[in-house]
């Protein structure tokens, strides 16, 4: 099996970046990532500011408010929710990397939370990894971009690492005058912008023989990600939150379709004094969001770790049953049965349904003239070779399927409940679309 995802040649043109997203306990005695907070979380949607562009004013735009800002922890479990709207538009959140959280699911489980309005409801939080909390999913013309949080479910035991860095990040569209444009809307004339856990560029510390958790995260609404890491062995540890099978990024370079995660080991080896960029591609030219400068402290260790092992499996199954599979065909072209987020409701027909326990496979082909992202909700996937011999050796829930492509996915399905499929054109102005699929 081979790896297509991340370990990719990185190129600058925004043609090559979507070419190549077909698929897109470490060491005993080192301090562990982070402790486990309380299991409840409360969270207040409301308008906020942001500096987003150089040059231009602070922008008007929502955001999800919780006890401390930056990446939220929790350990593994029952996590109780509760979601205040202070904004003048509904709102709904979208868990992308939660499997399983059927009161959770948007639209089927939760109904837009309105002005002034509350909800409560428990999240169960089964696999370690590294998701994302967003609020793009209705898309309202009304309203404004909304910036996600960093959800991090610790490891139990935790994996050792000296570092444990989250970097969210984020694009915008923004006029002159410091409006934001929300994703789905004409954004002609608008300047692009991107920021790194909310801000324009994140510094990283680090020291000789020091080895560092860097959790990429693309919270960009439609923009696939090229990130290279200068002078480091890359390692991918996860992706899409969850174990993969490690591998070195060929020469540092990782590519991220939008709202998909990837976790990487680095052991920081320059001399003192070295600053390492991290920079961004997103098809139009290279802009650098983040450093890692070597410090002048004593190191962490007189010599650099052995090379980590794989993450535990979060009891992912090894295999699966495709002989007895489910099979269906899922087209991305936007006709009747692809619908916009404000029109679905309870009536609208599932694309399939399936019996708890059954292996589904799904033949997705994008006839249309643009790459399209598309998200399957409730459920991690394999992307199957092209025989139904294999499969690619990390799990998924986020893939890019080129204009004219067909993939096949693979996932069992564990969890009862109707879960939702998204699907987007990369395109900043491109209208989000929904269907959805049925446990039974």
């Amino acid at each position: 099996m081979k790896n297509t995802v991340t370990n990719q040649v990185f190129l600058p043109s925004r043609r090559a970046l979507l070419a190549g997203m077909g698929g897109a306990a470490l060491v005993a005695g080192l301090r562990p990532a982070a402790a486990q907070t309380p299991a409840s979380l409360a969270l207040r949607a409301r308008p906020l500011t942001a500096a987003l562009g150089a040059g231009l004013p602070n922008s008007p735009i929502w955001g999800l408010e919780g006890a401390n800002p930056g990446p939220l922890r929790f350990g593994k479990g029952d996590l109780s929710v509760t979601l205040t709207n202070e904004l003048p538009a509904p709102i709904v959140l979208n868990w992308l990397g939660i499997d399983g959280a059927a009161a959770a699911e948007p639209l089927t489980g939760q109904a837009p939370v309105p002005p002034g309005g509350r909800t409560a409801f428990s999240l169960p939080l089964r696999q370690a990894g590294t998701a994302l909390i967003s609020a793009q999913l209705r898309g309202d013309a009304s309203g404004r971009p909304v910036a996600g949080r960093a959800l991090i479910i610790e490891d139990n035991p935790a994996i050792g690492v000296d570092r444990d860095e989250v970097l969210l990040i984020e694009d915008w569209r923004v006029k002159a005058d410091g409006s934001a444009i929300v994703p789905g809307q004409n954004a002609d004339g608008a300047t692009a912008a991107y920021t790194v856990n909310g801000q324009p560029a994140l510094n990283i510390a680090a020291k000789l023989n020091e080895r560092l958790r860097l959790r990429f995260i693309n919270g960009c609404a439609r923009s696939p990600l090229g990130l290279k890491i200068e002078n480091h062995d890359v390692r991918v540890m996860a992706i899409d939150g969850l174990p993969a099978e490690p591998f070195l990024a060929r020469d540092g370079q990782l590519v991220l379709a939008p709202g998909s995660r990837i976790d990487a080991l680095i052991d920081a080896t320059r001399a003192p004094g070295t600053v390492s960029k991290i920079v961004l591609h997103d098809g139009t030219g290279p802009r650098t969001i983040a450093q890692i400068t070597m410090s002048n402290d004593a190191p962490a260790r007189p010599a650099p770790l052995p090379s980590a092992q794989a993450f535990p499996s979060n009891g992912l199954p090894d295999r699966f049953n495709l002989q007895g599979a489910l099979r269906s065909e899922l087209s991305l072209d936007s006709n009747a049965q692809w619908i916009a987020p404000l029109k679905f409701d309870a009536t609208t027909k599932p694309a399939y349904s399936v019996k708890r326990g059954r292996t589904v496979v799904v033949a997705i082909s994008n006839p249309t003239a643009t790459p399209i992202a598309f998200r399957l909700h409730g459920h991690h996937f394999r992307l199957l070779d092209r025989l139904d011999d294999g499969w690619k050796p990390f799990w998924l829930d986020t893939l890019i399927l080129d204009k004219g492509q067909t993939q096949r996915i693979a996932f069992l399905a564990q969890y009862p409940g109707r879960w939702l499929m998204e699907a987007a054109a990369i395109n900043w102005a491109a209208p989000k679309l929904v269907r959805s699929y049925t446990v039974e």
